[in-house]
């Protein structure tokens, strides 16, 4: 297969990247085709994610895709320049709020250039004309849905924020609603209020919940269809049931028919292919409760899978050797499987940003009685460390000449291994008490949760163990690992957020929790420090074995907090290491980011896949298109996948 070349184009504080199908060709006729026809769906949920992160979203994306398309004027012209780069951000964004500060976009043009750009366009197509004003007013007005997801615990988290979740409801009543409806059904319930808006009407509570007959039916249905058509090239039978009993949840939205899926693609692990489509993840509401809708497709990297496997075959030594109080550890370690995969499609939640990593499913109760699946994203982590080399960041901010050329040997591995563990062990690892909840955490579970799993991976990287099992090639994977970790929660992750600005984002939060935490607790015995050189700050680590330590002891304590839903306690740790940011360190960094002209956020182009047929039209191959025009992509997906909009 011949390489393509990666970076597609830089906007604002993005790049655009692609990312390659390795071994595709190689994959059966019937294999090509599940993908495409799971591939289908994954691009029919888009409108619905639109829609969950902001009530106006769907109808501002629909008034600039109407100004892109049939502007008469100049598109040199600044205005139009300026317009056409919020229209990527809008994008990119799933919507008009940042993905990961989840501020909102403000346009670098005024109020009245963007009317002329309007007046200049056949502005009688949008369906909306009696909101014209009002849309106007919130694309403009910095005040108005200001911030999608606000984690500010001084103020009613649901009046706080953008997102579309919840309607006319405070946060007091949100939290009431599902908590006697959680006590109500007692173990093994479902996740209450996964796929509903709540509202408001007439001073009584209810629920609107997502499925082929409620909310967002017109795409469900969409989506239905399309894994209908891939049930027939499924390449066993649990493939099957498990989309049937998928398809059983769309249709009626009962959360017990999504755990019997969750079970049952929990237990599937055959196949070459598999996928995630549904409303999965719930770091969009500031609850914790409500998810957002994604779709990934993917098939096996046979190698790479080599190594995820040793690590879940032995997930019962890693469980019980680790410093978490026994109590609180699994006393059998069930169904952890892992893999290794290539993504084929991207969809919803998981584009065009897109994580490297994956565990489902998110259910406590079915993690402990059935286990969990986990993957590392093989092609997306290769694009980034493809579009990462000779960019000066790693030169810029590392601490030593030594620590570069270790990450140049052992960084890719060592990064792919964190994610392994991080995915496989970190998130399957540990148990509740009886009673506990992760809704007990409130606003610090997603926080919390990807602490624990980051402490068990970083804990475990520089373990004897992986040596013995042949994972790693020497300790000094472990040490890249650990130097690339507390450069990033200490200083480089900085260069994601403005001047002046705090940590929201949960992931940027625990990253800087565990770095600033180990810092703190590590300063009587110098184990880091930040020294200057030539008026720069960097990071270094002097005792890697003591580092690794307290590691093991923030596990144990992140670990008990969730098993006994300590909510003070991750409320303490939360606010005192993982918001702050230390202002003159900021904007160090920013101005040494600056120079490297670097995006900080980066997402990718889907390829386009094709059916290809002979003269009489049976399919004969799966064609792999890869595109280079995120404009092109964007107003194709709003053309071909808009289901929703209507006036």
């Amino acid at each position: 297969m011949e390489k393509i070349n990666v970076f597609v184009e830089k906007f604002a504080d993005i790049k655009i990247l692609r990312y390659e199908l390795p071994g595709f060709e190689k994959l059966s006729l019937q294999q090509k085709q599940y993908i495409y026809y799971l591939s289908e769906a994954a691009l029919c949920g888009r409108d619905i994610l639109f829609d969950q992160n902001n009530r106006w979203n769907l109808k501002i994306r629909s008034l600039l895709e109407i100004i892109y398309r049939t502007y008469s004027g100049s598109r040199r012209a600044e205005s139009f320049q300026a317009f056409h780069l919020y229209l990527k951000q809008v994008w990119f964004g799933n919507g008009i709020h940042h993905h990961y500060s989840t501020e909102k976009f403000i346009p670098k043009l005024s109020r009245q250039e963007f009317v002329t750009l309007l007046q200049q366009s056949d502005g009688e197509q949008f369906a909306f004309q009696a909101e014209l004003e009002s849309i106007l007013d919130v694309i403009f007005d910095p005040e108005l849905e200001a911030k999608a997801i606000s984690l500010d615990s001084s103020k009613d988290l649901l009046k706080a924020s953008a997102m579309n979740y919840y309607q006319n409801v405070t946060q007091a009543e949100a939290e009431a609603f599902y908590e006697s409806m959680r006590k109500s059904y007692g173990a093994h319930a479902p996740s209450f209020g996964l796929n509903s808006t709540l509202v408001k009407q007439n001073n009584e509570l209810k629920e609107e919940v997502w499925c082929s007959r409620g909310k967002y039916g017109k795409a469900i249905r969409q989506i239905i269809y399309w894994l209908g058509k891939a049930i027939e090239f499924a390449e066993n039978e649990l493939q099957k049931e498990v989309i049937q009993k998928l398809i059983a949840y769309y249709e009626t939205g009962d959360l017990k028919l999504f755990d019997a899926y969750s079970i049952a693609w929990t237990n599937e692990n055959e196949g070459l292919v598999d996928f995630v489509n549904g409303f999965i993840e719930i770091y969009g509401d500031p609850l914790g409760i409500k998810a957002s809708w994604e779709s990934i497709v993917n098939y096996k990297d046979l190698e790479g899978t080599k190594r995820a496997l040793i690590l879940s075959e032995n997930a019962g030594w890693f469980e019980a050797n680790s410093p978490v109080d026994s109590q609180y550890k699994k006393a059998e370690v069930k169904g952890v499987s892992a893999k290794v995969i290539h993504v084929a499609m991207l969809g919803g939640d998981c584009y065009p940003a897109t994580p490297i990593g994956i565990n489902l499913p998110n259910s406590e109760w079915i993690r402990e009685e059935f286990g969990s699946k986990s993957v590392t994203i093989e092609n997306i982590t290769q694009a980034y460390f493809n579009d990462s080399l000779g960019n000066g960041m790693l030169e810029e901010f590392a601490a030593s000449e030594a620590e570069i050329a270790r990450a140049r040997e052992f960084g890719r591995l060592a990064g792919n291994l964190h994610t392994d563990l991080h995915e496989c062990l970190g998130h399957g690892s540990g148990k509740m008490k009886p009673g506990v909840k992760p809704e007990d955490l409130k606003n610090y579970y997603s926080t919390m949760e990807e602490t624990r799993a980051d402490l068990f991976a970083l804990y475990y990287i520089t373990d004897e163990k992986l040596l013995q099992l042949g994972i790693v090639p020497s300790h000094e994977t472990g040490m890249a690992e650990y130097d690339a970790y507390l450069r990033n929660g200490l200083i480089t992750q900085l260069t994601r957020i403005e001047a002046g600005k705090d940590l929201e984002e949960s992931h940027m939060r625990n990253r800087q929790l565990i770095a600033k935490w180990a810092f703190e607790h590590g300063k009587a015995e110098n184990v880091v420090e930040f020294v200057r050189r030539e008026g720069k700050t960097f990071v270094q680590i002097n005792d890697y074995e003591k580092l690794r330590q307290l590691f093991g002891m923030l596990l144990k304590e992140v670990q008990r907090i969730k098993s006994e839903g300590d909510f003070e306690s991750a409320k303490t740790l939360v606010e005192r290491y993982a918001v702050r940011v230390d202002q003159d360190l900021h904007a160090e960094v920013l101005e040494r980011f600056r120079k490297l002209n670097i995006a900080p956020y980066a997402g990718f182009l889907n390829p386009e896949l094709k059916l290809v047929t002979d003269d009489s039209g049976k399919v004969v191959d799966v064609a792999v298109e890869y595109q280079s025009d995120y404009t092109q992509q964007m107003l194709k997906y709003s053309e071909e996948y808009g289901f929703m909009l209507e006036s």
